[in-house]
């Protein structure tokens, strides 16, 4: 499908971004050395909620000793508090040209899914960056913060889809991964929103994930057809992004074969998910996302 005769005004429709500020990551602790936010950090140091004591050093501030236990015990030791940080969120959509082939194409949920997280994070003064791949990883930004970045993120986003017109391209995750874990971002969440249909297979993104220090959050972009392709007899199937051609006689005990491997590419993907102590979320692209996204967040907060 071409980039140009997408409707991008759905990325822009205040009632789905209204409706995103129900929803909310509730996040474990979050790394030190980043902006004021609503999350705890690791850091302890001068936020509002006490934590704990611990003797003074010299060169500690002298503001953060309690004079009372030292009157009483003649000690001197530091009041801890609990900072509160952001969470930076590192969002990376898939731009590869089989996100464009279907009608509609996975590129629209992928991303209102993208956009959907970005506006979440930023309503809870997170920041968010965006690392949009295909054949190799962009780097749009690094870091937005404030609400009024969202439209900012959208219109980014529109621009890119435009930018792959006439622009095949092919997947390679594991090598964009792979460069995502060389800069130096300070430890976040890791948002990939993919069909994650790649011919290097789950296998190579495992391995480029040992190097990455981020939680993870997989967002799966579906469709029944994945799962349950209504084909018969001769076929001859043409990769879209490399152009080879395959052709193949459809009989019963193919589909079933084909079957038995999708629910296996599906439970290595969760189980590659876990082993990072993250998840993964499932959206069928022919279904009302808002929806599925309220469920997938049950209580309104979902735990990364």
């Amino acid at each position: 499908m071409n980039a140009a005769a997408l409707d991008f005004n759905a990325l822009f429709d205040p009632d789905f971004l209204s409706a995103l500020s129900r929803l909310s990551l509730s996040a474990r602790r979050v790394a030190g050395g980043g902006r004021h936010g609503e999350r705890l950090s690791k850091d302890l140091g001068s936020g509002v909620e006490f934590k704990d004591y611990r003797p003074y050093s010299p060169g500690d501030d002298l503001r953060a000793i309690d004079w009372n236990i030292y009157r009483r015990l003649g000690k001197l030791s530091l009041r801890l508090f609990e900072e509160q940080q952001d969470l930076p969120i590192y969002l990376m959509p898939d731009l590869s040209s089989s996100m464009f082939l279907e009608s509609p194409p996975r590129i629209v949920a992928g991303l209102r899914a993208t956009l959907a997280m970005a506006a979440i994070g930023l309503d809870h003064h997170d920041s968010a960056g965006l690392f949009p791949f295909s054949d190799q990883l962009q780097v749009v930004f690094k870091s937005k913060s404030g609400r009024a970045s969202v439209m900012t993120f959208a219109r980014h986003l529109a621009a890119l889809v435009q930018d792959t017109q006439d622009n095949p391209r092919q997947t390679h995750l594991a090598t964009a991964v792979q460069r995502l874990s060389h800069m130096k971002l300070r430890s976040g969440l890791l948002v990939i929103v993919s069909d994650f249909f790649d011919p290097e297979g789950l296998e190579a993104l495992r391995v480029a994930m040992r190097a990455v220090r981020h939680r993870l959050l997989l967002i799966q972009l579906t469709k029944k057809s994945d799962a349950d392709p209504a084909l018969q007899g001769d076929v001859r199937l043409r990769d879209c992004e490399t152009n080879e051609v395959t052709d193949l006689t459809l009989t019963p005990d193919v589909i079933a074969r084909y079957r038995e491997a999708y629910k296996s590419f599906n439970e290595e993907l969760v189980s590659l998910a876990k082993r990072r102590r993250g998840a993964v979320l499932q959206l069928d692209v022919d279904q009302d996302l808002f929806e599925q996204l309220s469920t997938l967040f049950q209580s309104g907060s979902l735990q990364v």
